[in-house]
């Protein structure tokens, strides 16, 4: 039977991670803070717009992790970003932590005590410095799920869009006049993006109305003054000037994108298959910035700084892959069987597996933040044998609707997807 994922997600988190690995290692690491001796004049001119790859990575996170919330069920929410989460991260951060002790020289350190801290992914909640300063956004990250778990908690999956409208009300107040406790509480730096993907996904579930276009364009603006809000400190801390017209334009066609996915509106990108590429993308992310630049600080000036930059993005995209392979594959699956035995979640299947709401008949069991572990076509589990519809896939009027999606509506399936 024919089966289809939302591939062009995959493509969109490996053009943020590589963004932002190229932000970092070509401009950001000599720019500032001497953390890089390696200069890259070549191409630091474009790399410094790379850091809006984060920005992608939140607005694609509150499509799939709505998505994967859709279920309705707490405790398979939390399982399913644990296991999507932890067992990369913690072989990332151990593979950085054994970098700094043995090449981190006098510029990078840590101990022992910083390394534990840092495994439970809480480092925002206590004053110990993350190992890697890409760590930064996973705490951003854990924020949106846990309002999202609220929302499950509480049982008001049917009331998203309300409560999406109502959190964006509250970030732009917030932004006009800031609280800094409600500031965190509702991540009002960042609460456009996720919001703005989230209501790609009511689309992509619900069909085209104007609420949802209104929601959406005011997230897309908000984003954008944000974004624009951040240039005069990031061109004094870099000392370099950044074209607010390219700014206002990436992150405007970042929302474009998404609500032409939801559409289904990509053409030929969404017939590619970006699997591959996808699965780079968490352990590229968590493990490129701080590794490289003892990297580039051990092997300069005795190698070409092209063939070190470059050689060190490919020895990352390697590591990646090994790590998705050996790790992402391996030992989530079992992380998550176990954490299903612990709480009853097991449910027989004919394969006497686990089978998971909107997971492919056939296919293995994936998703993660910012994941596009969606599917469309055939071979889904269908509402009927997982017991009953979604929350958010009842029907709602419409001002258009595609008529030639090669999938079902919301209504008839539901999708597992899901992270930064």
């Amino acid at each position: 039977m024919e089966t289809r994922r939302i591939g062009e997600l995959d493509l969109l988190r490996f053009l943020a991670a590589m963004s932002v690995t190229v932000f970092h290692l070509m401009f950001r690491g000599f720019a500032a803070d001497d953390f890089s001796k390696v200069p890259y004049p070549l191409l630091a001119p474009v790399a410094k717009y790379g850091f809006l790859g984060v920005e992608l990575f939140f607005i694609i996170s509150g499509f799939v992790i709505l998505m994967t919330a859709s279920r309705g069920n707490l405790k398979h929410f939390a399982i399913s970003r644990i296991t999507r989460l932890y067992p990369t991260f913690w072989v990332c951060c151990t593979l950085t932590f054994v970098a700094i002790l043995l090449i981190g020289g006098e510029r990078f350190s840590a101990s022992p005590g910083q390394y534990l801290a840092n495994l439970t992914m809480m480092g925002g909640f206590t004053d110990v410095a993350p190992l890697d300063g890409a760590y930064w956004s996973l705490f951003v990250e854990l924020k949106f799920y846990a309002l999202v778990a609220l929302i499950l908690l509480f049982r008001q999956l049917e009331r998203t869009q309300l409560l999406l409208a109502l959190w964006l009300s509250a970030s732009v107040l917030l932004n006009i006049f800031p609280v800094r406790v409600l500031n965190l509480v509702f991540i009002q730096d960042y609460a456009p993006l996720f919001i703005g993907g989230a209501i790609c996904y009511l689309i992509y579930a619900r069909g085209v109305s104007l609420p949802r276009l209104t929601i959406l364009g005011v997230a897309c603006a908000a984003a954008v003054h944000h974004a624009l809000g951040a240039v005069p400190g990031f061109e004094q801390k870099f000392r370099t000037d950044l074209n607010e017209y390219v700014i206002a334009g990436a992150v405007t066609g970042m929302f474009a994108t998404l609500l032409l996915i939801a559409l289904n509106r990509t053409g030929w990108l969404a017939k590619t298959k970006w699997v591959a590429l996808g699965a780079l993308t968490y352990p590229l992310y968590l493990i490129h910035q701080n590794i490289g630049y003892m990297l580039f600080n051990l092997a300069y000036p005795a190698l070409n700084p092209h063939v070190l930059v470059w050689g060190t993005v490919a020895l990352f995209l390697v590591c990646a892959h090994l790590i998705d392979r050996f790790v992402e594959q391996r030992c989530t699956r079992q992380l998550k069987r176990a954490l299903e035995v612990g709480l009853g979640k097991i449910q027989p299947t004919h394969s006497g597996r686990p089978l998971e709401a909107g997971q492919v008949i056939g296919q293995p069991g994936y998703g993660r933040l910012g994941d596009s572990r969606g599917v469309r076509g055939g071979g889904r589990v269908t509402e009927r044998a997982r017991g009953g519809p979604s929350p958010l896939s009842r029907p709602s009027p419409s001002l258009s609707r595609p008529s030639n999606r090669p999938y079902k509506r919301a209504e008839q399936t539901t999708q597992r997807h899901s992270k930064p």
